[in-house]
Protein backbone atom coordinates (compact mmCIF):
# COMPACT_ATOMS: atom_id res chain seq x y z
CA UNK A 1 0.00 0.00 0.00
CA UNK A 2 1.19 3.49 -0.84
CA UNK A 3 1.86 5.80 2.08
CA UNK A 4 0.59 9.39 1.99
CA UNK A 5 2.66 12.47 2.73
CA UNK A 6 1.40 14.27 5.80
CA UNK A 7 4.12 16.58 7.03
CA UNK A 8 4.71 20.03 5.56
CA UNK A 9 8.44 19.29 5.51
CA UNK A 10 7.87 16.45 3.01
CA UNK A 11 5.75 18.66 0.75
CA UNK A 12 8.42 21.39 0.81
CA UNK A 13 11.14 18.87 -0.05
CA UNK A 14 9.11 17.68 -3.04
CA UNK A 15 8.58 21.30 -4.12
CA UNK A 16 12.35 21.67 -4.44
CA UNK A 17 12.57 18.70 -6.84
CA UNK A 18 11.61 18.15 -10.49
CA UNK A 19 8.21 19.39 -11.68
CA UNK A 20 6.03 18.42 -14.62
CA UNK A 21 2.93 20.48 -15.44
CA UNK A 22 -0.01 19.24 -17.46
CA UNK A 23 -3.44 20.69 -18.14
CA UNK A 24 -5.15 18.70 -15.39
CA UNK A 25 -2.47 18.77 -12.69
CA UNK A 26 1.10 19.48 -11.72
CA UNK A 27 3.26 16.64 -10.43
CA UNK A 28 6.39 17.05 -8.33
CA UNK A 29 8.76 14.11 -7.77
CA UNK A 30 11.57 13.86 -5.24
CA UNK A 31 14.10 11.04 -4.96
CA UNK A 32 14.61 9.98 -1.34
CA UNK A 33 17.71 8.32 0.11
CA UNK A 34 15.95 5.00 0.73
CA UNK A 35 14.25 2.23 -1.22
CA UNK A 36 10.98 2.23 0.71
CA UNK A 37 7.58 2.26 -0.93
CA UNK A 38 6.64 5.40 -2.89
CA UNK A 39 4.76 8.10 -1.01
CA UNK A 40 2.16 10.42 -2.50
CA UNK A 41 0.58 13.69 -1.47
CA UNK A 42 -2.21 15.85 -2.82
CA UNK A 43 -2.61 19.59 -2.49
CA UNK A 44 -4.72 22.40 -3.93
CA UNK A 45 -4.14 26.12 -3.52
CA UNK A 46 -6.73 28.34 -1.87
CA UNK A 47 -6.84 30.47 -5.00
CA UNK A 48 -9.00 27.82 -6.68
CA UNK A 49 -11.95 28.20 -4.33
CA UNK A 50 -13.41 27.43 -0.96
CA UNK A 51 -12.91 24.18 0.98
CA UNK A 52 -15.72 22.40 -0.86
CA UNK A 53 -14.15 23.07 -4.27
CA UNK A 54 -10.63 22.22 -3.09
CA UNK A 55 -11.80 18.93 -1.57
CA UNK A 56 -13.61 17.99 -4.80
CA UNK A 57 -10.41 18.60 -6.74
CA UNK A 58 -8.37 16.50 -4.29
CA UNK A 59 -10.91 13.66 -4.35
CA UNK A 60 -10.84 13.64 -8.14
CA UNK A 61 -7.02 13.57 -8.17
CA UNK A 62 -6.87 10.75 -5.60
CA UNK A 63 -9.29 8.64 -7.59
CA UNK A 64 -7.46 9.29 -10.87
CA UNK A 65 -4.15 8.22 -9.29
CA UNK A 66 -5.82 5.14 -7.77
CA UNK A 67 -7.35 3.83 -11.01
CA UNK A 68 -4.81 5.06 -13.60
CA UNK A 69 -3.43 2.14 -15.55
CA UNK A 70 0.22 2.40 -16.49
CA UNK A 71 1.07 4.61 -13.53
CA UNK A 72 4.64 3.85 -12.47
CA UNK A 73 5.32 5.14 -8.96
CA UNK A 74 8.89 4.16 -8.16
CA UNK A 75 10.32 3.00 -4.87
CA UNK A 76 12.25 5.65 -2.95
CA UNK A 77 10.29 8.53 -4.49
CA UNK A 78 7.81 11.10 -3.18
CA UNK A 79 5.14 12.34 -5.58
CA UNK A 80 2.99 15.42 -4.96
CA UNK A 81 -0.05 15.96 -7.17
CA UNK A 82 -1.21 19.59 -7.30
CA UNK A 83 -4.73 20.31 -8.45
CA UNK A 84 -5.54 22.98 -10.99
CA UNK A 85 -8.74 24.72 -12.01
CA UNK A 86 -8.99 22.40 -15.02
CA UNK A 87 -8.93 19.33 -12.78
CA UNK A 88 -12.67 19.61 -12.15
CA UNK A 89 -13.74 20.30 -15.72
CA UNK A 90 -11.37 17.96 -17.54
CA UNK A 91 -12.57 14.57 -18.80
CA UNK A 92 -11.57 11.87 -16.29
CA UNK A 93 -9.69 9.77 -18.87
CA UNK A 94 -7.74 12.84 -19.95
CA UNK A 95 -6.89 13.58 -16.33
CA UNK A 96 -5.59 10.04 -15.86
CA UNK A 97 -3.54 10.43 -19.05
CA UNK A 98 -2.06 13.68 -17.76
CA UNK A 99 -1.08 12.00 -14.49
CA UNK A 100 0.52 9.00 -16.22
CA UNK A 101 2.44 11.11 -18.76
CA UNK A 102 3.69 13.53 -16.08
CA UNK A 103 4.94 10.74 -13.79
CA UNK A 104 6.63 8.95 -16.71
CA UNK A 105 8.39 12.15 -17.69
CA UNK A 106 9.56 12.72 -14.11
CA UNK A 107 10.72 9.12 -13.76
CA UNK A 108 12.84 9.64 -16.89
CA UNK A 109 14.41 12.67 -15.21
CA UNK A 110 13.00 15.05 -17.81
CA UNK A 111 10.95 17.32 -15.57
CA UNK A 112 11.41 21.04 -15.26
CA UNK A 113 13.47 22.50 -12.43
CA UNK A 114 11.46 23.96 -9.57
CA UNK A 115 10.48 27.60 -9.66
CA UNK A 116 12.45 29.80 -7.29
CA UNK A 117 10.60 30.56 -4.09
CA UNK A 118 10.97 33.51 -1.81
CA UNK A 119 12.34 36.83 -2.93
CA UNK A 120 11.80 38.13 -6.43
CA UNK A 121 14.19 40.32 -8.37
CA UNK A 122 12.38 43.43 -7.23
CA UNK A 123 13.38 42.67 -3.66
CA UNK A 124 9.80 42.11 -2.55
CA UNK A 125 8.55 38.90 -1.01
CA UNK A 126 5.42 38.13 -2.97
CA UNK A 127 4.49 39.91 -6.15
CA UNK A 128 2.37 42.95 -5.45
CA UNK A 129 2.97 43.12 -1.71
CA UNK A 130 5.01 45.72 0.06
CA UNK A 131 7.44 45.02 2.84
Amino acid sequence: MIEHLKRRQDFLAAAAALVCARKGCVVQARVRDDQDEPRIGFTVTRKLGNAVVRNRIKRRLREAVRVASGLDLRRGHDYVFIGRAATLAQDFKDLMGDIVSATQRLNDGKGDPPRPRGRTRSGRGRAGTLK
